[in-house]
């Protein structure tokens, strides 16, 4: 078993303009959570990005996912969704 997980994090419309790219690949402990990626790339991006992600939900290999919590398996896609405006 490896020590790391990678996850492929990909950044929508706010999220994106706030991290100044579309997808990174992030490494992280084996074990993480949604809520020590989110700590990562905030730290990895700045202040601004960390502001956005207040407020951002996020989707895990195209499923909503609610709790930070939850831990991340190696190879996942993690979706960086910030809220929409329109109709």
């Amino acid at each position: 078993m490896s020590d790391k997980v990678t996850v492929q994090v990909r950044y929508f419309a706010g999220a994106r303009a706030a991290a100044g790219i579309e997808e990174e690949l992030i490494a992280l402990p084996a074990g993480a959570t949604l809520a020590d990626a989110a700590r990562t790339i905030a730290e990895q991006h700045g202040e601004k990005l960390s502001g956005v992600l207040t407020a951002c939900s996020f989707l895990i290999d195209g499923i909503a996912v609610r709790s930070r919590a939850t831990r991340l398996s190696d190879g996942v896609q993690l979706d960086v969704l910030p809220p929409f405006a329109g109709g």
